[in-house]
């Protein structure tokens, strides 16, 4: 909620008359020409109705300047944030803080032309002290931030011969966010198994001198006594259990320019942004850490590494912070995919990438890609269907067929799966389980994998992890 107050009367005598309405000057002209064809003529009748008219629109400037409004209105946005597509309410709250009541007033919000036309509102009287309230609805097919107001109140005279205009300071901003599609419940790669206290760590690492025993507390398994620390401490210890790790999780949307065919909110950029901010919501809501990575190689500020509980509020406004981003973000000059390589760790779990189209050097930095993450999962769309201006008007070139690059990226581990327009991410989701990408079980294919290890292929460190459940 925004607002503001002002004076709404005792303006300057010089704005007053700058507020004259089309009628109030038409007026003025009208005496202005009565008057000097009556001194000619010499028609006393004349010069009163001269006089009469050129009169009425000053004397209301006077009255309209003398009068003292003091009006106060405020801004309700409910909610801030919407998925594109969606409606928001706005109510406008105006209170008469004057001691006199008030002539017509006229409200006008300002919006910008995507929400629709300025709503204007005219209220008759507002009584001393007295407060009314309006709302209107806005919606917006495209997503992005738009500024909502100022908001501007028009005092008019009874005869509408004068217009005084106060503009109050406060605004608020709509975002549009994509919208997002539910996805179906799978169990992601890397989610490793086991409850308790502490966390899982490497075998080759781990041994029995690395235990970290604590206290026996009843109730405790007498199975989970530690002897060698109970000998050392004179007293029962026992072995934490282990928890849960969750793996992280990173979101790669490809933004080049270059990479997406056409426009608008039925192009192939758009719907990878959709599908990033599904993708992304989804995972946050089952308690993974995210992070979105484009190929410009920066992430979301404040995802990186957050966690929260699935479905609770932390996720909540995480993801809420997600879609702010992904609602502003815009197509990039970027060449390739070397940065976002470059900004990929060793070990990154789940990695779902939205790729755009593929060259034979973009699709060579996705293959390396596959080396840093346990699992993998790509969606590329198909340029041709997508098309509304050809490939060749902008870069020259024709990319290699689809197939090829495809192919490319599942030698190297990944899951890759084409995207036609219009297609549903929730099927695709679907599809990854049946090529593979989840196995029957609900793990991620590649969950556990073997680390990459240097001098390995892309397929061999996919073929070592192949073969073992998480």
């Amino acid at each position: 909620m925004s607002g503001g107050s002002g004076v709404a009367g005792r303006s300057g005598l010089r704005a007053a008359f700058a507020g004259l309405t089309t009628r109030g000057r038409s007026f003025l002209a009208a005496g202005a020409a009565a008057t000097f064809c009556a001194y000619l003529l010499g028609q006393a009748d004349l010069l009163r109705v001269g006089l009469l008219l050129a009169a009425l629109p000053l004397v209301c400037v006077l009255v309209l300047h003398r009068t003292r409004y003091r009006v106060a209105a405020s801004r309700t946005l409910a909610p801030a944030r919407v998925p594109v597509g969606a409606e928001a309410r706005v109510r406008l709250s105006v209170e008469n803080l004057s001691r006199l009541p008030t002539g017509v007033l006229m409200l006008q919000d300002r919006v910008p032309y995507v929400l629709g036309p300025r709503p204007r509102f005219v209220l008759d009287r507002v009584e001393a002290g007295g407060r009314r309230e309006v709302s209107y609805r806005v919606r917006s097919d495209l997503r992005g931030c738009f500024p909502l107001g100022p908001l501007e109140l028009r005092l008019a005279d009874p005869f509408g011969m004068c217009e005084l205009t106060c503009a109050f300071g406060a605004s608020d901003t709509l975002t549009a966010v994509p919208r997002t599609e539910p996805l179906p419940p799978v169990r992601m790669a890397g989610e490793t198994a086991g409850f308790g206290e502490g966390r899982r760590r490497p075998a080759a690492l781990t041994g029995e001198d690395d235990v970290i025993p604590r206290g026996y507390r009843h109730g405790d398994d007498l199975r989970r006594v530690h002897w060698r620390s109970t000998a050392r401490h004179g007293e029962l210890m026992v072995r934490r259990e282990e928890q849960r790790q969750r793996t992280r999780c990173t979101v790669l949307l490809d933004t080049r320019e270059a990479a997406h065919r056409g426009t608008g909110p039925e192009s192939a950029f758009e719907w990878a942004v959709a599908a990033a901010a599904s993708a992304a919501t989804h995972l946050l809501e089952r308690g993974f850490p995210v992070r979105l990575l484009t190929d410009t190689g920066t992430a979301v500020p404040g995802l990186e590494g957050a966690t929260a509980a699935p479905g609770g509020t932390d996720a909540g406004a995480t993801a809420g912070l997600l879609l702010d981003v992904l609602a502003v973000v815009e197509p990039s000059g970027e060449p390739g995919l070397s940065a976002a390589y470059e900004a990929l760790r060793g070990g990154e779990g789940l990695l779902i990438a939205f790729f755009g189209e593929l060259d034979e050097e973009a699709a060579e930095a996705a293959a390396r890609m596959r080396r840093r993450s346990t699992a993998a999962v790509a969606f590329v769309p198909a340029g041709d269907a997508w098309a509304r201006n050809s490939w060749e008007t902008r870069s020259g070139a024709r990319p290699a067929a689809l197939d090829d690059r495809l192919r490319m990226l599942r030698e190297a581990g990944w899951t890759a799966l084409p995207v036609a327009p219009g297609a549903s991410l929730a099927a695709l989701w679907r599809a990854a389980d049946g090529a593979g990408g989840i196995p029957s079980d609900g793990l991620w294919a590649g969950a556990a994998s073997a680390p990459y290890a240097p001098g390995d292929t892309d397929g061999a460190a996919a073929g070592r992890g192949a073969g073992h459940e998480a």
